[in-house]
């Protein structure tokens, strides 16, 4: 390949809906037409070059059903693609989609593209409250070409041992991972209070941001009315937050093409390097719950790619929905606890602002700025959909990439296992003495605890297990003062369920 025909984003544009009533909101649709024309404006070339784009793409929409959005969005800017793509659910997806465009560019497939997503919960929810009628578009003629994996994201016995969601499921993932670090649960709320108090401050600066409060580690990690405690260690203000309208997108194209539109060369960011991954699909199916091995071979692979370090880095996007995720992406790609370069660009899912599967849209096009100002500096993106399942990474730079860019294969760790890594098999029914692996306990909205959620072994055979504990309130709050995993006890079936007795 060569350097002309090297991928590059030579325009983004972003839009954060508020203060507007429910009857005179824009949809997700409405949203995503604003940010195409902003991303027209930010390469400083004029709307008219929507209509030449030959490639959409749209991230997987909640709010808001469609029936082939890419191509409402087409009709909307007077383009006539000839590839309509809408993705499944999963927030890996619009790093994704830039990697794929990218191998598309390169190869001579596209010539220019648009990668656009939106949320409009925030006007959606107020709206079927007040039992307003939304004038939001929809519908859309012809299917568009779906890319992504489309399984649920938990097994049928994941789910009816309430570890469902994603406010019941990354605890699980913050508890292993501080019994894993040798930290108490002091010294663990500490360390989760100061990384998200510099979120805020991040949050704070970005003008797209939902939450642009900045907030001290102690108001972060203390429960009250406003901030309670749901899933232990995770106050409310730890949470990724979905109830916002947003929208971003991005234009793709070559350097050759870049040119001939005559985009001046200090809007161009390229793609330096990307890599892709899937961890064993089903969290009961995992080696551990402080690890991620397909997020560190993708990043391997992206850096690889990219022909560079970790320590190169300036400017990181690590996937925030709730503070796990952002350590566990830390640690595979070798940033220490220590390090002092800050992790995000945008602010965050739970205060930029968490817009479904979008937000890598976001921070993809917050980076784009942070390299123009900063043209000497590396960045990194990472995005992550369902329960640290599907990842996808991106390496940038607003300079030329010192190789000619390449794509890489994506891993599935499902199908490369290590020697000796093998996850431990799954009792469906479990009784006898055995260990807590990992558990969160979740709290009712008036802040009291409701249940315990436990991932354990048996003590026998070593076989894992899911269960809940008895709703007894001495038993819940003894798991929050004190360490859990590793707490001895006996499991049991109990009503159909396996219930564990610490």
């Amino acid at each position: 390949m060569t350097a002309e025909q090297a991928p590059v984003l030579i325009g983004a544009g972003q839009v954060t809906q508020r203060d507007v009533s429910p009857e005179r909101s824009l949809g997700p649709l409405e949203l995503m037409v604003e940010a195409a024309r902003l991303a027209a404006a930010d390469a400083r070339i004029g709307e008219q070059v929507l209509r030449a784009i030959d490639s959409i793409a749209v991230v997987n929409t909640i709010a808001w059903h469609y029936g082939n959005a890419p191509r409402l969005l087409a009709e909307q800017l007077g383009a006539q693609p000839r590839e309509e793509i809408y993705t499944a659910l999963g927030g890996n997806t619009p790093q994704s989609l830039v990697n794929q465009t990218a191998a598309k560019i390169a190869a001579g497939r596209v010539r220019l593209a648009l990668l656009a997503g939106a949320e409009a919960f925030y006007s959606y929810r107020r709206a079927r409250r007040a039992g307003v009628t939304l004038p939001w578009i929809s519908g859309g003629e012809g299917s568009p070409t779906s890319v992504g994996d489309t399984r649920p994201g938990t097994s049928d016995h994941e789910v009816v041992h309430g570890l469902q969601a994603p406010v019941q499921i990354y605890p699980l993932f913050e508890n292993a991972q501080r019994a894993a670090a040798g930290l108490d649960i002091t010294a663990h709320r500490e360390r989760l209070g100061s990384l998200c108090s510099r979120f805020t401050r991040i949050a704070a600066a970005n003008p797209y941001a939902w939450f642009r409060t900045p907030r001290s580690a102690q108001e972060i990690t203390t429960p009250t009315a406003v901030n309670r405690l749901i899933g232990f260690p995770y106050t409310k203000y730890m949470n990724a937050v979905l109830d916002v309208d947003q929208s971003a997108a991005v234009l793709m194209t070559s350097a050759a093409h870049a040119r001939a539109l005559g985009i001046p060369r200090e809007r161009w960011v390229y793609l330096w390097g990307s890599g892709e991954g899937t961890d064993r699909w089903f969290i009961s199916e995992r080696r551990n719950y402080f690890t991620s091995p397909a997020l560190r071979v993708a990043g391997e692979r992206a850096l690889a790619a990219a022909g560079v370090g970790v320590d190169r880095i300036r400017h990181f996007d690590l996937y925030s929905c709730f503070p796990a995720a952002v350590q566990l992406a830390a640690a595979m790609l070798g940033v220490g606890a220590g390090d002092e370069r800050p992790l995000t660009v945008t602010g965050g899912l739970p205060y930029a602002g968490g817009p479904g599967s979008n937000y890598s849209m976001h921070a993809i096009a917050t980076m784009m700025d942070c390299l123009r100002a900063d043209p000497a500096a590396v960045g990194l993106v990472t995005a992550l959909g369902w329960y640290v399942t599907k990842h996808a990474v991106g390496v940038y730079a607003a300079a030329e990439p010192p190789a000619p860019w390449r794509a890489t294969e994506p891993y599935d760790d499902a199908l490369a296992p290590s020697a000796g890594d093998a996850a431990p098999p799954l009792a469906a029914e479990a009784a006898g003495r055995a260990r807590i692996e990992t558990y969160t306990v979740m709290h009712h909205r008036d802040g009291a605890p409701v249940r315990g959620l436990v991932i354990g072994r048996l003590d026998a055979d070593g076989r894992r297990f899911l269960a809940n504990t008895p709703e007894d309130r001495a038993v819940l709050e003894g798991l929050m003062a004190a360490e859990g995993v590793g707490r001895p006890g006996r499991v049991m079936v109990h009503d159909g369920l396996n219930r564990f007795e610490p």
